[in-house]
């Protein structure tokens, strides 16, 4: 009965914990978000600076590479991304004057003797909005920069952030195995046992999802860029990036990427024969991803609902941001190992009693 009740008790610290933590997490969120950006980085990169080390190479040198990689990667999908979408922009200002007009002459029409609903719309009003509004803003970089300007303190926790989180990504990954063993050595002996092969396992299930689905964003961004260069999209390529780094979220991935691929081809194509091969490449996409790549690379490691997943998205995007959305699928991983271990240590204890 004793030992019972000091079972209980310890439960109860743990809770309490549990609770104090993420309290602490709630009230710490602003500030943590560069922290956890850079920790899930360090994180994936850990086993390649690992083995650069293996390689006789210093850790401090691979670190500094693996710096170097990431930068030039993140600057390439910035300088690809960015001046397309603004010329998409640019061009859908100068030709929704024309929809507008078929919409007048053709739809409005057709809804008109069906259902009695009439709808006006100028065509050059909206084009002299469209005009003025455009050449107001300047394009894309001025309209951002004066929002910014508005609010200094706004610019200045964007510069901290990004200048911090490759600061605390370098002394993260740097040190990475030595912080391991010290957070090793703070566990209680007692309790060191069943924390490390909760830790092991924790960390198998969450390299396996991570590094695995970095594979599929990766696989399938490439599968729709070229889908859609084959499909003759003129804006193939980010909207297929976009398309296939969205995958980790449900639908999301599909959903905005067939959004953008359909305004796209309606502005570049004359009709629908232009869009049926752009909707046949999400279409065989979509199997894809859901049939092969994902069962292939990811399969069943987490284990959650796709509501599941939604929730914590959300959930973590409420608590941590935009940085929140990508701590949500690893740290929902870690507490399904947590509670597949107390329903393991509660079945045992059960099959015991009987």
């Amino acid at each position: 009965m004793t030992t019972k009740r000091s079972d209980d008790l310890n439960y109860l610290w743990w809770l309490a914990f549990a609770g104090i933590t993420l309290f602490l997490l709630y009230l710490l969120a602003p500030i943590l978000s560069p922290f956890l950006f850079a920790a899930i980085l360090a994180y994936i990169c850990d086993p390649l600076v690992d083995k650069m080390e293996m390689r006789k190479i210093p850790r401090t040198a691979g670190v500094l590479l693996t710096m170097i990689f990431l930068a030039v990667l993140f600057v390439s999908l910035f300088l690809i991304m960015v001046p397309l979408f603004e010329k998409e922009t640019q061009l859908l200002v100068e030709r929704l004057p024309g929809y507008v007009d078929w919409f007048r002459t053709q739809v409005a029409p057709w809804l008109k003797a069906r259902f009695g609903v009439e709808l006006q719309l100028d065509s050059s009003a909206v084009q002299t909005a469209l005009a003025a509004h455009w050449q107001s803003a300047g394009g894309l970089a001025a309209k951002v920069l004066p929002s910014l300007g508005n609010s200094g303190m706004a610019l200045v926790g964007l510069l901290v952030n990004a200048l911090l989180v490759p600061v605390v990504f370098f002394y993260l990954l740097r040190d990475w195995d030595i912080m391991v063993a010290h957070i090793d050595e703070m566990i209680p002996r007692r309790w060191h046992a069943r924390v490390s092969a909760l830790a092991k396992e924790s960390d198998q299930v969450l390299g396996e999802f991570l590094r695995g689905q970095i594979s599929v964003m990766l696989l399938m961004a490439v599968f729709y860029s070229l889908a859609l260069w084959i499909a003759g999209l003129e804006y193939s390529l980010p909207i297929g990036i976009i398309a296939g780094l969205l995958v980790f979220v449900p639908y999301l991935g599909m959903i905005l990427g067939l959004t953008l691929a359909t305004l796209a081809g309606a502005m570049q194509f004359q009709g629908l024969g232009g869009l049926v091969p752009v909707w046949i490449a999400f279409g065989v996409g979509q199997l894809l991803e859901g049939m092969i790549v994902t069962p292939w690379l990811v399969g069943e490691r987490i284990g959650l609902h796709p509501l599941a997943v939604i929730f914590a998205l959300m959930a973590f995007g409420q608590l941590f941001g935009f940085f929140g959305i990508l701590l949500a699928l690893p740290a929902s991983a870690v507490l399904l190992v947590g509670l597949r271990q107390v329903r393991r240590k509660y079945m045992d204890s059960t099959s015991y009693q009987g």
